[in-house]
Parts: C-alpha cells; sequence; structure tokens
C-alpha cells in the first residue's frame, strides 16, 4: 500500500487552516496513487498552543471528524490523522489522540497515546490505557500509536506479536533527540519485522523545536522514504510481498523465549 507521510506542522491553533492544509495533501497523495495519508502528532490543533488545547479538543466522533471523513471520501484516501480528545462523556480528560478513517470515511480506529512525554504532555493530557489498536486496511492489519510510545521496545512488540503488519506513529520529534527517527525507528521495524511509518512535525512552535526526518521504514530495517527537516509530503510503499519474506527469513519472533522475560513485568 502506497503511504503518504505529511510532514508538516500545519497552522497551530487553526482547525480551520489545517484542515485545509490536509485537503490539498490528500488531493496529492491520492494523485501519486496512496491509499493511506498520515499526519504528524495533534496536526489538526497544533501541539504547543497551551491551553488551547482543551478548548479545541473533541470527541472521536465530532465535527472534524466528519471534515477528515469528508476529505477521505472526496479524494478515495484512507487518513490517519493526530488531535486532542475530548472524552465522550464531556468531562475533563483530553487524550492526546490519532484516528485512521477510511478511504470511504469510516471511523475505523481510535488511540490514546499511552506514554506521555515531558511536563507539557502530563499537565495538558490525560494517558490512555489501550496498548493496542489496529484496523484491517487495504491488505494490512494496520497499528496505531503516537510519538514516544515508539520508545518503548515492550508496545511495539505487542503490537508484532498482535499481528501489525504497518504501524503508524505520528509524531512530534523535537531537537535534540533527532536519533529516534534516524536510527531507533528503523531498529524497531526490524527486530518487530513490520513496516513503521514515523509522521514528524517540523521547525520551531512554542519552546519546541521539531526535527522533521519523517521516514517509513520497512522490516529490514531500511528507510523506504525519508524527509528532510521542512515541510514535505513523501511516499513510500508497505509491501506485503517482502514483508511475508522478510518474516519467513527473521527467526525474532518465533524464537522467542517468553518464560524467560517474567522479570519484565
Amino acid at each position: 500500500m502506497r503511504t503518504a507521510l505529511l510532514q508538516s506542522s500545519g497552522r497551530p491553533g487553526s482547525v480551520v487552516e489545517n484542515l485545509k492544509v490536509l485537503d490539498e495533501a490528500a488531493g496529492r497523495a491520492a494523485a501519486a496513487g496512496a491509499g493511506l495519508i498520515v499526519t504528524s502528532e495533534m496536526f489538526l490543533t497544533g501541539y504547543a498552543i497551551g491551553d488551547d488545547i482543551a478548548r479545541l479538543a473533541e470527541p472521536a466522533d465530532g465535527d472534524s471528524a466528519d471534515a477528515v471523513a469528508e476529505i477521505a471520501g472526496r479524494h478515495g484516501v484512507a487518513v490517519a490523522y493526530g488531535y486532542p480528545e475530548r472524552a465522550a462523556d464531556g468531562g475533563a480528560a483530553v487524550f492526546n489522540s490519532v484516528q485512521l478513517i477510511s478511504a470511504d470515511g469510516t471511523r475505523l480506529a481510535n488511540y490514546r497515546k499511552t506514554h506521555l512525554f515531558g511536563c507539557f504532555e502530563h499537565d495538558h493530557f490525560t494517558p490512555g490505557d489501550q496498548p493496542v489498536v489496529q484496523a484491517d486496511l487495504n491488505g494490512l492489519r494496520v497499528g496505531l500509536m503516537i510519538c514516544y510510545d515508539v520508545e518503548f521496545p515492550e508496545n511495539v512488540r505487542a503490537h508484532a506479536l498482535a499481528g501489525t503488519d504497518l504501524l503508524l506513529v505520528p509524531t512530534a520529534q523535537m531537537h535534540p533527540f533527532q536519533f529516534v527517527a534516524e536510527s531507533v525507528v528503523p531498529v524497531r521495524a526490524f527486530e518487530n519485522q513490520m513496516y513503521v511509518a514515523y509522521v514528524n512535525r517540523t521547525g520551531p512552535e512554542g519552546e519546541f523545536e521539531f526535527v522533521g526526518l519523517s521516514t517509513l521504514a520497512g522490516p529490514d530495517g531500511v528507510a523506504r522514504a525519508r524527509a528532510g527537516r521542512g515541510e514535505e509530503l513523501v511516499l513510500a510503499d508497505a509491501d506485503p510481498v517482502l514483508l511475508a519474506a522478510s518474516r519467513e527469513t527473521n527467526p525474532y519472533l518465533k524464537d522467542r523465549r517468553p518464560g524467560l522475560y517474567g522479570s519484565l513485568v
């Protein structure tokens, strides 16, 4: 499945403008044959927007979800987008979430970030408690994760054991941690025998400097696409044939000895 990575910080603070950016990028992705476009973390509203996070948060089935579904349906491309989620009960909890919407506008899966990074996120978000969220899309089992989550080996291994083929990771990766995009993500893909789409923000925003370097890493540890530091739409294929062949020759998962790992939990 051709996958488009939308490396962009959008227009922080403006949902309307970010939907326009997504609409334009989805059109370009579809024209290039993509079946899926993935945004960065908190793309819908912006990341470093302080108390506006709570003000702009919406439920998973809110107006913005409908707008994204319309974009997906009009361009015929699935969309995974990052956003602040207000719990459906209308309470105070806000989650750092990613939602996957199919090319016909159906909401397929919604994931809440389980590992919050730093004081900023702990001040503004409630952590999710469901580590593995998946959906089937175009013949692949697609999993969802956000930024810091991918840095925990147990998290990604749980996806591997649950059969994830393509792991989508919207991110807000900042300086000086660019080694995560450059080194950690390809290793995660290799050791878990999956594709990992890691999609970053870019440039200065509030107190942060986002480093770009979005990548689609394959099960062989090779980056199939790698963005630079600026705004960019990059495309690469998640190939189920290559994935099957790689899993056949790489014994990591079948050579595991879970009985030895009890001390980890």
